[in-house]
């Protein structure tokens, strides 16, 4: 891979047609920030206020909601971009001076919309959309004749990172069919997961970019000319690879600082888990906390001391694992612009251990908290019933039918945005009508935030 097109500055729309020059005023902003600014004011990066990252329906103000996460990931994604940027510039991988900027512009965007596929309740409703969709196939078998494998495992291992490039792509229709119009540069380093979803490998047999679906196949021709263009072929862009890592160590953090907040776990205990999981390199992050906080006067005690020294523990993490990271990139960066590296940074770095420690704590102790899994239990039920409600509607509506019938006063109450896409996809008039048709309503469920398919499930259930 080289820089020169890995950078490459042509939208989505200028793959499909022929560039049209409008006039418009100077344009100060590189394509890139173009970018970065389009997805801030997007619709979809709104809701993310309004998703969960750990905790669903959250009242706590200051715990986070995935906006918050993602403003987080992608301030770290930026400085750390430009770490790596600068490394480059200085080794001469670079050919151009604006090419570091442009490096760290295309992170921070990434690290924005990392999860704006994600339906709501997280990752419970992955979950919730792919088992509604095994339990259709297995009672309707003949729904998915004429699919392909990909068609069908498009559903089945339903995946928000394939969302994300579908919606950014597509559904966010602004003034034509390409979405947010992303630059190649931009959806080349978005593109989390390189595998469709028939070919995913099984975690820890194969390169973990390859672990999850990357992109469904209403987006596969898309995916495979920004590929040509930007020159990573089936290959992961290398902002991915520290995009990715950013997302690791905040998350890994961040996480156990909410459960300390909302007080699902009590510090104490996070500081014993963790000192026995990897004293090493926990130790002198507790130090550093410890002293920092200290200064506070009157000192601190019990609960406000603990929600402190978590604060100032996601501080110290972070500033370990950063260089790390950085060093990892640095040391693999042949393998990984020959499209060889099968890890991720933080995995391979020195400072694995810490967040490790971290992950498997979050995952024994707050991710499991009881009131985490009851409302992860009722968004299961939620999207269960939606969509029951709004496949009625899409196995049978095409647009033309009027709101007499059930079915049509469901259709009716669709996103006209993704009645749009739907539609126009049906024009195709092949063996994909079905694929459309359950996309329609995996479109709307996905793009609902938490508090949104709450409201629509007890109005339309009477719950």
């Amino acid at each position: 891979m080289e820089w020169d097109r890995l950078l490459c500055e042509v939208r989505i729309r200028d793959l499909y047609e022929r560039p049209v020059v409008i006039d418009r005023p100077p344009e100060y902003r590189s394509q890139f920030e173009r970018d970065y600014d389009r997805a801030v004011f997007s619709t979809p990066v709104r809701r993310l206020q309004d998703k969960a990252q750990v905790f669903p329906l959250e009242p706590h103000d200051a715990v986070r909601t995935r906006l918050t996460h993602s403003l987080e990931v992608s301030t770290v994604a930026r400085d750390v971009a430009r770490q790596a940027g600068r490394w480059l510039a200085n080794e001469r991988y670079l050919t151009r001076p604006e090419q570091a900027h442009q490096i760290e512009t295309i992170a921070a965007t990434c690290g924005l919309i990392h999860d704006l596929g994600n339906p709501p309740f997280g990752h419970a409703g992955e979950q919730a959309i792919a088992g509604w969709c095994a339990e259709l196939f297995e009672q309707e078998p003949e729904r998915v004749e004429g699919w392909t494998e990909q068609m069908k495992n498009d559903f089945l291992r339903f995946e928000g990172n394939a969302q994300t490039i579908r919606l950014v792509s597509k559904l966010q229709v602004l003034a034509d069919d390409y979405g947010l119009n992303f630059t190649c540069g931009t959806l080349s380093a978005a593109c989390k997961y390189t595998a469709a979803s028939h070919a995913v490998v099984k975690k820890g047999t194969g390169p973990h970019h390859a672990s999850k679906p990357g992109y469904f196949a209403s987006e596969a021709e898309l995916v495979q000319r920004v590929r040509e263009r930007t020159g990573t072929g089936e290959a992961r862009n290398p902002i991915t690879y520290l995009v990715e890592a950013c997302d690791d160590m905040v998350y890994s953090t961040v996480d156990l600082e909410d459960g300390v907040k909302k007080g699902v776990v009590d510090w104490q205990t996070v500081v014993k888990e963790l000192m026995g999981a990897a004293r090493e390199h926990v130790e002198p992050c507790l130090v550093w906390a410890d002293n920092y906080i200290s200064r506070a006067a009157p000192p601190l005690r019990g609960l406000a001391y603990g929600e402190a020294m978590a604060q100032a523990f996601r501080t110290a993490v972070i500033a370990r694992v950063v260089p790390s990271v950085i060093e990892e990139f640095q040391k693999n960066y042949r393998a990984i612009m020959e499209g060889a590296y099968p890890g991720e940074l933080v995995r391979g770095c020195a400072a694995a251990p810490l967040v490790a420690a971290c992950k498997q704590f979050a995952a024994c102790s707050v991710y499991c908290a009881h009131q985490t899994l009851q409302l992860e239990l009722m968004g299961r039920r939620v999207i269960h019933d939606l969509m029951d409600l709004f496949w009625e509607a899409a196995s049978t509506c095409d647009g033309s039918s009027g709101t007499k019938a059930f079915a049509g006063k469901a259709y009716a109450l669709l996103s006209a945005n993704y009645r749009s896409v739907f539609e126009k996809a049906l024009e195709q008039k092949d063996t994909t009508a079905g694929y459309h048709r359950l996309q329609l309503v995996t479109d709307y469920v996905c793009g609902m935030t938490d508090t949104f398919a709450c409201t629509l499930h007890r109005r339309l259930t009477n719950g």
